[in-house]
């Protein structure tokens, strides 16, 4: 298995390129409706999100290493954070020294097809140096997901993924 490409298990195809992480646009909870609403009470960048003024969002990497290699594949997915972690992440944004801030505990919120439901799996966001968007650790269990993260993955398996991905469930 090579990262230039791969032999697709869902169409039999040969698809270019071996995509080494995805991104999740928005958490499950956002409704594209939610723009619409008027006073700011919801909001949605590349990074954060604000539901109604009530549910808050971080978007961050979640890494999983590749066995025999020195790199990750990587799902840039939404955890939810509580109204005081969120405002003190986003006090912090372009604080360089935030990568001193403890994680901040969250809920997983993207939904990743190939996997049980990873909605809700407890999280830790672990803060970067400005511009890299935060580490999420999940909490160990045995999720698949969760145990990929810790024991890490083949390039064949980054090939499944992204045959499922790219073909759908």
């Amino acid at each position: 298995m090579a990262r230039d490409g791969f032999q697709c298990g869902r169409c039999g195809k040969w698809h270019d390129g071996l995509p080494m992480s995805w991104d999740f646009a928005a958490p499950v909870y956002w409704d594209p409706r939610d723009r619409s609403v008027k006073n700011g009470e919801s909001e949605l960048t590349e990074d954060l999100c604000i539901i109604q003024r009530d549910s808050f969002f971080m978007k961050g990497n979640l890494e999983i290493p590749l066995i025999g290699q020195d790199s990750f594949f990587s799902f840039s997915i939404w955890t939810s954070l509580s109204r005081e972690a969120f405002e003190r992440a986003t006090k912090l944004w372009k604080d360089p020294d935030r990568i001193n801030e403890p994680p901040y505990f969250g809920w997983f919120s993207s939904s990743v097809p190939g996997y049980p439901d990873t909605i809700n799996l407890k999280t830790n966001v672990h803060t970067r140096g400005v511009g890299v968007k935060p580490l999420i650790e999940l909490e160990p269990s045995e999720h698949p997901l969760a145990i990929e993260q810790r024991s890490g993955i083949t390039l064949t398996r980054v090939a499944e993924i992204a045959a499922i991905l790219v073909h759908g469930s």
